[in-house]
């Protein structure tokens, strides 16, 4: 059963300055990134190295976030199937951009979620909690979207333990 859902956002550059692109550091990188439904825009820019502003968030960091999103929701979703109570969640990804002449790409991700099941597990759940990320890893729409590795470097606690 097939299916397609679409998404939109909109863009908007808000870094003209005077003149616009007049030369290459004469306007802002700054932009909005909109959603329908959403009360707020998030505040985009381009990444440091590219004269944009480091208190915005850049396109590079957008995709490892939605990464690391995507992961997590199809852990929970993993940990549910398998009866792995899950009481906490987090995860420190990094992602790697090559550049190539003007141009570059992202090469590779890590995510490193770090689980807490619930204290009324043992070491054979952990153990169980931790194969669950190939699984999240295999149902994650967005890094089944992109053409270069996303490696898992995951740790699981038991809470109390």
């Amino acid at each position: 059963m097939d299916r397609e859902h679409g998404f939109a956002v909109d863009v908007e550059w808000t870094g003209a300055r005077e003149g616009g692109t007049t030369g290459y550091r004469a306007y802002s990188r700054d932009h909005e990134v909109r959603a329908a439904g959403k009360t707020h825009a998030i505040a985009g820019s381009a990444a440091r190295p590219f004269h944009g502003e480091l208190e915005r968030w850049n396109p590079e960091e957008m995709l490892v976030a939605a990464l690391a999103q995507c992961h997590l929701l199809s852990y929970l979703h993993v940990a549910t199937t398998e009866r792995l109570v899950v009481v906490a969640y987090e995860d420190s990804a990094t992602g790697t951009l090559r550049t190539e002449g003007l141009g570059g790409r992202l090469i590779e991700a890590t995510l490193r979620p770090v689980v807490t099941l619930a204290a009324h597990h043992d070491e054979g759940d952990a153990r169980r909690a931790q194969a669950a990320h190939a699984r999240a890893s295999e149902l994650c729409f967005i890094a089944n979207s992109v053409n270069f590795p996303v490696r898992h470097e995951p740790s699981i606690r038991i809470a109390g333990a």
